[in-house]
């Protein structure tokens, strides 16, 4: 069977499940593939090209699944029902957060994606450029959260365990950093919860912008 683009990116995020982002290269691909790397060269002149086609594609996906908003849903709900249906997807993915910041999407689904939570926000009241200002740090909040998300925990239900608590306790002064020390029970537990506070916490201060 020939190779295309869309085989080789498919192939591609499977391999990232298995050996994440540093472990991914076009050689050990073309290897998973059964061709010889030259052959890869066809379809993506390097890494970056490929990780650039590999974020495109995880967010076609999340575009193909999107409903559109009921005509009376308020826009607080939408934008962060938005951010939760983009942490599900960066989840999905092994540094899946890790591969989508940065990259260039090379067709229109970012701009689909855009559009819609950029029209609530206008409609509600908002100038344009408010709604940006206010999307984006939304967007922005979601991946660097997912980033810090997937260092604790490269796989769902598989903790690195550097982050233990109780191994990271063991290595604190307490007397001396009392509050550094108590801070671990919230940064590294309770995910969830903390993502729908904080997404809570950037909506009440674009609320206030209107």
């Amino acid at each position: 069977m020939g190779l295309d683009r869309e085989l080789v990116v498919r192939a591609g995020l499977r391999l990232l499940d298995e050996v994440g982002l540093e472990g991914l290269t076009l050689r050990r691909l073309a290897k998973e593939l059964g061709v010889k790397a030259p052959a890869l060269y066809w379809h993506f002149e390097n890494k970056q090209e490929l990780l650039d086609e590999m974020a495109t594609t995880m967010l076609r996906d999340l575009v193909e699944e999107m409903e559109p908003p009921g005509h009376d849903e308020p826009w607080t709900e939408y934008v962060v029902g938005s951010a939760w249906d983009l942490r599900r997807m960066l989840l999905g993915y092994r540094d899946g957060a890790k591969v989508f910041s940065g990259t260039y999407l090379t067709d229109d689904s970012l701009l689909e994606w855009m559009e819609i939570p950029l029209r609530k926000l206008i409609d509600a009241g908002f100038s344009l450029r408010d709604a940006v200002h206010g999307y984006s740090t939304i967007y922005s909040y979601t991946i660097g959260f997912v980033i810090e998300e997937q260092g604790v925990h490269p796989r769902p239900g598989e903790p690195d365990e550097r982050y233990d608590l109780a191994r990271r306790a063991k290595r604190i002064d307490a007397e001396k950093y009392p509050l550094a020390l108590a801070a671990g029970e919230e940064l590294f537990t309770g995910y969830d919860e903390r993502f729908e506070h904080g997404l809570r916490l950037i909506v009440s201060g674009i609320e206030r912008s209107i």
